[in-house]
């Protein structure tokens, strides 16, 4: 081994670029199950964490993503949003990220669930940015059973029990429906009996997730959708 090889080994700090390390860090907290429920810290440390890498080194990578809005952090638990599973799928398909070491098979399973998820490859447009390419929802009409598939599938794939957060629904839409559009219209399907929204607490509740759900006119938050009929 060269001695230029050796010290490439054995350096210290945060190996690869910044935005290679944030790609990581997004990878590893989707895989963990970041956009459902909040991640302990020190989990998705210990699972992006390299040779020679301390937990520090980190510190910096999960301070800009939090700025960006790509993650929350909440004590020491940390969750994913729908920005920042956006950024993981941008970080994924950019031609100059790679992985500067072996990979190892959680990081390779980690990449297969994304390709099997998402249904596009790492260097294609990925689920989640492509859903602002797609046809805009005009109508309740449009919506109905849009919102209706997205529950179907959230429900029968995460085994929600028929529960299924709206935070999660609203994500999946994305910008094909405006913010209002999105509350008028379910609650219009409450009001057709179609779902019943209901309230009551969300454990690992987030400030975006709880923004990302609805509030009625009389200021109660309403966290998850009920299916009530399976005919419309």
């Amino acid at each position: 081994m060269t001695t230029k090889e050796k010290s490439k080994d054995t350096a210290k700090g945060l190996k690869g670029t910044e935005a290679q390390a944030k790609t990581r860090v997004l990878l590893a907290l989707w895989d963990l199950g970041g956009t459902d429920e909040e991640v302990k810290k020190g989990e998705l440390t210990e699972r992006v964490k390299r040779t020679n890498e301390k937990a520090g080194d980190y510190q910096g990578v999960f301070e800009q993503l939090q700025t960006s809005g790509a993650i929350a952090i909440s004590k020491n638990k940390i969750s994913l949003s729908g920005k920042g599973v956006e950024m993981l799928g941008e970080g994924l398909k950019n031609a100059d990220f790679q992985f500067d070491s072996q990979l190892g098979a959680k990081t390779g399973n980690a990449l297969l669930k994304w390709l099997r998820e998402t249904g596009t490859p790492v260097n294609g447009a990925t689920a989640t940015s492509s859903k602002a390419t797609e046809k805009a929802i005009a109508s309740y009409d449009e919506f109905k059973p849009v919102a209706l598939d997205i529950y179907d599938r959230l429900n029968r794939n995460y085994n929600l029990d028929n529960l299924v957060p709206i935070y999660q629904i609203r994500r999946e839409i994305g910008e094909r429906v405006t913010r209002s559009h999105f509350n008028e219209w379910l609650l219009e399907m409450q009001a057709n009996d179609l779902v019943q929204l209901i309230g009551g607490e969300m454990t690992n509740i987030t400030p975006d997730k709880a923004e990302d759900s609805i509030k009625t006119e009389l200021g109660a938050v309403r966290y998850y959708v009920k299916r009530l009929s399976s005919k419309n």
